[in-house]
C-alpha cells in the first residue's frame, strides 16, 4: 500500500512527509521494532506541527501520536511523556481527531512508565474526564479503567 501511495502521488510533500514515514512506523511498530519506528518518524519532524489536512479525516499530529506509542513501546517514558505533551499543547491542531483524547491515555501510561504516580493518575483522571459519557464496554476504556485502577 505504501508503494503504490508513494508512485501515485510522487510529488506529494504531505504523502512523503506525513502519511508515509506513519505507515512505515506503524509498520515497524506491528513488528515490534520501536527503534525502527521513531527512525521512520525522523522526515516528519519539521512538518508535524503543520495542519497538512482538512475535511473530515486529517492527519494533524499523528506523526507525533506514533512516535509517541513507539517510545512507549520502547519503555522510554519521558520520551513519550514529551511526545504526547505537544499534542495535548496543540489541541487547536487535532482537533477533534480521536488522538487527541487519546493522548491524555497515553500520557498517563508514560507517567506510570517513569514511576510518577500522582501525574499518571491525573492524566487517567483526564481521559477518564473526557469518556464518562462513553459506553462502558469500548475496550479502550476497560483497560484504561483497569490500569487507574491499579495505581491506587
Amino acid at each position: 500500500m505504501a508503494k503504490e501511495l508513494s508512485n501515485r502521488f510522487s510529488d506529494d510533500t504531505i504523502v512523503h512527509f506525513n502519511y508515509l514515514p506513519t505507515i512505515h512506523a506503524l509498520v515497524a511498530l506491528s513488528r515490534k521494532d520501536s527503534s525502527k519506528a521513531v527512525e521512520a518518524l525522523q522526515p516528519t519532524a519539521p512538518y508535524e506541527m503543520g495542519t497538512p489536512g482538512a475535511g473530515t479525516f486529517s492527519p494533524n499530529l499523528y506523526p507525533v501520536y506514533v512516535r509517541a506509542k513507539a517510545y512507549l513501546a520502547g519503555h522510554q517514558g519521558s520520551e513519550a511523556a514529551t511526545e504526547f505533551q505537544k499534542i495535548l499543547d496543540h489541541r487547536g491542531v487535532v482537533v477533534n481527531a480521536p488522538i487527541g483524547a487519546l493522548a491524555n491515555l497515553g500520557l498517563a501510561r508514560a507517567y506510570s512508565l517513569q514511576g510518577d504516580n500522582p501525574k499518571a493518575r491525573a492524566a487517567y483522571q483526564e481521559f477518564l474526564t473526557l469518556w464518562k459519557d462513553a459506553d462502558s464496554d469500548i475496550p479502550i476504556l476497560k483497560v484504561a479503567k483497569a490500569e487507574y485502577a491499579k495505581l491506587h
